[in-house]
């Protein structure tokens, strides 16, 4: 999978949600509403009125397409995101977007570092290349690239099915992440803002929405 995406034409387009992050967070679609190579919205909320298909780039990555085709559930986006080394995705929420409410989103990171922070609501979860994860779409989440690298993350959208709830059966679960100290996290915070440049003045803001969180 690293080697088809490296070879994909350097087409990604722009994340619109532009008040949700800092930096460049840019998108490739391989599957979307009607099979638009230029549509990276995916639009999952309104999945009985659409049709999802692969678009023009998923030909030219059968690792992808064979992953995909695993899961053997409905699949809906599937979409690789590029989070640039230094930028900032801000604490947000994807409404609706859960399991519990018949819809998963899976990623699966293609390229990272060790740098890179996500955070869903206050567990720091360790997403290493070739993995899989779930996570609760629907509660707050966040992520940061500390890295000298870009992160790219294989995004799939996806209902669920009884295929995907036995998976999720075998599955590891992550442990509560430990609780943040109070008295060195505000000294961190005090030293970002000090350093009063846009990422650190952003990891500020997420550290202190997460003391916010766990009081």
């Amino acid at each position: 999978m690293q080697q088809e995406v490296l070879y994909l034409p350097a087409s990604w387009k722009a994340h619109m949600n532009v008040v949700q992050y800092t930096g460049d967070w840019n998108v490739l679609s391989l599957r979307s509403p009607g099979g638009i190579t230029d549509n990276i919205v995916p639009e999952i909320l309104d999945t009985e009125t659409i049709t999802f298909k692969d678009t023009p780039l998923m030909e030219q990555c059968p690792a992808i397409q064979k992953l995909v085709a695993s899961l053997n559930c409905e699949v809906y986006a599937v979409r690789l995101m590029n989070l640039k080394k230094g930028a900032t995705i801000k604490p947000h929420r994807d409404k609706e977007l859960c399991f519990e409410n018949g819809e998963a989103r899976l990623h699966i990171p293609i390229f990272t570092n060790d740098q890179v922070a996500f955070y869903s609501q206050d567990n720091l979860i360790p997403m290493r290349e070739g993995e899989c994860w779930y996570i609760n779409a629907n509660i707050t989440h966040s992520v940061q690239n500390n890295g000298t690298s870009d992160r790219i993350h294989l995004v799939i959208d996806c209902a669920v099915n009884d295929a995907i709830e036995a998976l999720f059966e075998q599955a590891d679960k992550t442990e509560k992440a430990e609780e943040l100290d109070v008295n060195q996290t505000l000294e961190v915070i005090k030293a970002l803002r000090q350093m009063n440049t846009a990422t650190s003045l952003d990891l500020a803001a997420s550290l202190e929405t997460r003391l916010q969180i766990e009081a």
